[in-house]
């Protein structure tokens, strides 16, 4: 537990996901963590997640200059409600579709996947920033890499969490939940009547 109340800390045990993800993750599970600190730390990784996403749009907006035409963002606060609610989201279907597949996880231990990822990716979305300021041309391959990093690890946690053995398995759930999702989704936009940007 010691792991998880000092930087230096957290930043091994991310260092050690990103190397060892489902034996790091175990640990992790082991833990115990009560369910409202779970809560308490998914509201937190959203609010910094929204400061490192309106302090990258700051400096995006900076070097394309008053010349140029900079892209048009969401409000902090509808950033951040919306992250929560995927977020959210995301941990009920980890948690539901799961158990449906014979999984042996519950709420807590998706909750905990879902935030844990999410401190994981904000620890990219740093570095990235830091690539938009001395070197942008790399920011975009690390955006590649990060979505590759980001499946990589969803998968290694799902499997972890639900005691399944196929990571292969596992990411195949996981790509048709998230295909269905969409589908459901961009259906819910058209009866609505709402335009879904092309």
């Amino acid at each position: 537990m010691t792991d998880l109340v000092s930087v230096k800390g957290l930043l091994g045990l991310a260092a050690d996901s990103v190397r060892a993800p489902r034996p790091t993750f175990a640990r992790l599970l082991a833990l115990g963590i009560p369910r409202q600190v779970l809560w308490e730390a998914l509201i937190l990784v959203v609010v910094v997640s929204v400061i490192l996403a309106e302090l990258g749009n700051m400096i995006l907006r900076a070097t394309i200059g008053a010349d140029g035409e900079a892209p048009q963002f969401l409000s902090p606060f509808a950033f951040g409600a919306l992250q929560f609610v995927v977020l959210v989201t995301s941990a009920l279907l980890i948690d539901r579709v799961g158990r449906a597949m014979g999984g042996t996880g519950d709420l807590a231990a998706a909750l905990l996947a879902v935030t844990w990822l999410q401190f994981i990716m904000i620890v990219l979305q740093l570095i990235q920033s830091v690539l938009l300021l001395v070197l942008p041309g790399a920011a975009g391959i690390v955006l590649i890499l990060g979505i590759v990093l980001f499946l990589y690890l969803l998968t290694a946690f799902v499997a972890e969490l639900h005691g399944f053995v196929s990571m292969g398995r596992t990411f195949a759930m996981i790509f048709f939940v998230m295909m269905g999702v969409a589908l459901a989704l961009s259906f819910v936009l058209t009866l609505t009547g709402v335009a879904v940007p092309r």
